[in-house]
């Protein structure tokens, strides 16, 4: 696989406490430059990096994250801001709690919610894999097709672990026809990188791929 094809997938994620705009506009340049699907940020960034980008990239944030249990109504509110602001993209995390106590209905519930509150805007729904059973990720798979949000994500990168292979195959077999899948969290190399797409991934939450391809360019080798 190319490594433009792989960029291609990335969201150039940097979700640091510490961030700031220097550090985001240096994200947004190298997304920019590298033609990554998108930059995922702070909320707090996306109307200035959305005027910085104009339509050069698309913004992804962050909602309800990293923990997910905000209120219903507050994530709608977060993810119509961050659209209002220039979102073009919104990851959200679901109640992990709820999951663990199988409140199926109410997990549906509220993403269908979050996904009206984007106004047409993509929707990746975060299920934290590394806290559930194979049996609650397979549940939430059925969720989050029924919600019709466009994503299920596989972490947020905040937790004891992040995206496996097994996870995303598992979401692979479970998904409905209409849902794409998102990898994050952890993901060091091209090699994986490209494991995770071969196994159905479109989207890979990720920073190193764009080091990686600096590196790359650097020694004239990319």
């Amino acid at each position: 696989m190319e490594l433009s094809e792989i960029l291609a997938k990335c969201d150039h994620t940097l979700l640091a406490q510490t961030a700031t705009w220097e550090e985001i506009k240096a994200i947004c340049d190298d997304g920019m430059t590298y033609k990554t699907a998108s930059v995922c940020i702070p909320a707090s960034f996306v109307k200035q990096a959305k005027e910085y980008v104009g339509q050069r990239l698309a913004i992804c944030t962050v909602i309800g994250f990293p923990n997910g249990y905000a209120t219903t109504a507050s994530k709608c509110f977060m993810a119509t801001d961050a659209v209002d602001n220039g979102a073009d993209e919104v990851d959200m995390v679901i109640n992990i709690g709820w999951a663990k106590e199988g409140k199926w209905a109410e997990l549906t519930a509220e993403i269908a919610a979050i996904k009206a509150a984007c106004k047409g805007k993509l929707l990746k729904v975060i299920i934290e894999t590394c806290l559930l059973t194979d049996e609650e990720k397979i549940a939430l798979c059925k969720c989050v097709t029924d919600a019709k949000a466009d994503y299920i994500k596989t972490s947020t990168g905040f937790s004891k672990a992040g995206a496996t292979f097994a996870d995303v195959e598992l979401f692979a077999k479970h998904i409905g026809p209409d849902v794409k899948i998102k990898a994050a969290g952890g993901i060091s190399s091209l090699e994986d990188a490209e494991k995770f797409i071969e196994l159905g991934a479109s989207r890979l939450g990720t920073s190193r791929v764009v080091k990686i391809a600096k590196g790359l360019k650097n020694d004239g080798t990319y």
